[in-house]
């Protein structure tokens, strides 16, 4: 009898190999009108991908009860705050990525251009992703 238990590798082996061949699911969602804030018809695919990068961007992380504590954004905590424009060109491109990355369908963020005019923020990240590859601009 042996005091190690048996942890039966081959059936983690097939787990893990279901997991990396298994298809991703659909991103079917409603389609959300930011300017108006109205939900109006579906979206999908590399839209709903779209719609998924300037909502994670302009949702507050960890303030709304309906998401999860890694789902949003941590860029209003600079708003309003006395910090310098090297450190807003440091800091908001790392908070973007963090915020992007966590998702399935996302290979990577890149290219990441943020510009501060007046009491606006502006954007621009390049998004790899499973559906391919589209620059997106984001205004706070």
């Amino acid at each position: 009898m042996s005091l190690l238990p048996d942890n039966k590798p081959e059936l983690l082996d097939a787990y893990l190999d279901d997991e990396t061949t298994a298809e991703a699911e659909p991103a079917f969602t409603y389609r959300i009108n930011f300017g108006s804030s109205r939900l109006g018809g579906m979206v999908d695919g590399k839209d709903a991908l779209k719609q998924f990068v300037v909502k994670a961007i302009l949702t507050c992380r960890a303030r709304h009860r309906i998401y999860t504590d890694g789902y949003g954004c941590e860029i209003e905590d600079l708003i309003g705050s006395d910090v310098t424009e090297a450190f807003i060109q440091a800091e908001i491109p790392r908070m973007v990525r963090e915020a992007l990355i966590y998702d399935d369908r996302i290979d990577d963020v890149t290219n990441i251009q943020v510009t501060r005019k007046a009491d606006a923020i502006y954007i621009i990240a390049m998004v790899e992703s499973i559906y391919g590859d589209f620059t997106q601009e984001v205004t706070l």
